[in-house]
């Protein structure tokens, strides 16, 4: 069986990757392929995650054991088998590739194909530039702390004129059935 992954991101938004990989693959050939499809260093910390059609993460599949004294299983990108993992079309993956970050690309399985196998994985479309593997911390925290900056309560405007608060608020006046659930949505 070939997997077709569909990888983007949510930094660049006309970055695209897909690839093509044997379902007897392990994550960590998963990993090189996707790491020589974007030119990134294979040797930095990451980490696969099974998600929900939500991209809630679960189970950790890792790069490097971290020697962690947790009770919980730890999943390796060089044990792991990607189809004891992924059995069906638009399964979820998240790949964090910058753990300071946690900077990471969404993967989607989007096609399997039968009765045929592949040697090596394959990159069968490249669209646009990834981001950066690794960004400095110090900038990360700049851009994060001017994205803050720009959405702080002053730039919400003069709202205490319209708000006339606890006074002007009458609980009779409210009638939640003449809201439809369309309008909540």
């Amino acid at each position: 069986m070939i997997y077709n992954f569909r990888i983007v991101s949510d930094e660049v938004d006309n970055f695209k990757r897909e690839i093509k990989i044997d379902a007897d693959a392990t994550f960590l050939d998963l990993h090189s392929a996707i790491c020589d499809a974007v030119n990134y260093d294979k040797n930095q910390l990451c980490s696969f995650f099974l998600c929900d059609d939500n991209w809630e993460k679960g189970k950790e599949i890792c790069l490097e054991d971290m020697d962690t004294d947790s009770a919980e299983d730890v999943w390796l990108m060089e044990d792991e088998i990607i189809s004891d993992h992924i059995e069906d079309e638009g399964q979820r993956l998240i790949f964090v590739f910058d753990y300071m970050t946690d900077r990471a690309f969404f993967m989607e399985m989007k096609e399997l194909t039968t009765s045929r196998n592949l040697k090596e994985p394959i990159c069968t479309c490249s669209m646009g530039n990834p981001p950066k593997q690794l960004i400095d911390f110090e900038e990360f925290e700049r851009q994060l702390n001017k994205v803050q900056a720009d959405t702080s309560i002053d730039d919400l405007g003069d709202i205490g004129e319209e708000w006339e608060g606890e006074e002007g608020y009458n609980e009779d006046e409210f009638d939640p059935d003449s809201y439809s659930e369309l309008e909540f949505n």
